[in-house]
């Protein structure tokens, strides 16, 4: 199946919302979105602390295609009760701190952004690192109550590198620079020669699995959405049609 029949797929099986850090894949994906005209509701996270490069990318997409996207932002007072607590910068001092950071800036402004939501869409790659390599096109999302898709999980970095430079996808100039993967300024670095594409993601921590906690179970990074009841539909993008069929959250 192309990209494009998987987004109009994804479009027709309910209310979707796409969160897109501006990155590569996320900005295939947006090209995508608008050339097909599917009616995906696109939004990103401004955590307070991104490069001023990818703040700027915001505008230059939405003229760039003619779309809105929505910027969530994180509650100021769940911020100044986090500096109270660790500091400005308290994440480089514990991966608790860190979490906690994440938890204040993404994960709460992540929930509000899918509220009503029956469809979460992301730019997820099993190329982007280890954590990421068994990630499925489509799963359950037990924490949220709703049906996570990755249409580009499959992809390879230079498949969709080449597909920006063929639609002329606007990017993020700090790609050219060895930042494959982009996020907050102060955790992000470029990577070295040989490195893996996420290795400059808050680097100072010796964990190579690490996470934001976006993509993570509650357990493991914080809170989340009440889970649903048991015997929410599993559903596959492989064949003509999306099929559904019952199955245990996992």
């Amino acid at each position: 199946m192309t990209l494009p029949a998987r987004i109009r797929r994804i479009a027709g099986l309910g209310r979707a919302v796409f969160t897109t850090s501006l990155g590569l894949e996320d900005q295939v994906l947006t090209s995508l979105i608008a050339t097909t005209g599917a009616e995906l509701r696109i939004v990103t996270l401004d955590t307070g602390r991104l490069f001023a490069k990818t703040v700027a990318l915001i505008e230059e997409t939405q003229q760039r295609y003619g779309i809105d996207i929505e910027i969530f932002r994180p509650w100021k007072e769940e911020v100044d009760g986090y500096v109270a607590l660790y500091g400005l910068n308290g994440f480089y001092d514990s991966v608790e701190a860190r979490h906690a950071c994440c938890h204040a800036r993404k994960l709460r402004p992540l929930a509000r952004a899918l509220d009503k939501a029956e469809i979460w869409v992301t730019g997820l790659r099993r190329g982007q690192s280890g954590n990421r390599a068994n990630a499925p096109l489509a799963e359950w999302d037990a924490d949220r109550g709703l049906l996570k898709v990755n249409p580009l999980a499959d992809q390879s970095l230079d498949t969709l590198r080449a597909r920006a430079s063929s639609d002329q996808v606007p990017l993020n100039p700090l790609h050219a620079k060895g930042y494959p993967s982009i996020g907050c300024e102060p955790c992000t670095r470029a990577i070295k020669p040989g490195e893996p594409e996420r290795a400059g993601r808050w680097w100072w921590e010796q964990d190579e699995r690490r996470e934001c906690g976006l993509h993570l179970s509650a357990s493991v990074s914080g809170s989340r959405a009440t889970p649903p009841g048991a015997g929410q539909p599993k559903v596959t993008m492989q064949g003509p049609r999306a099929h559904s069929a019952p199955a245990s959250a996992s």
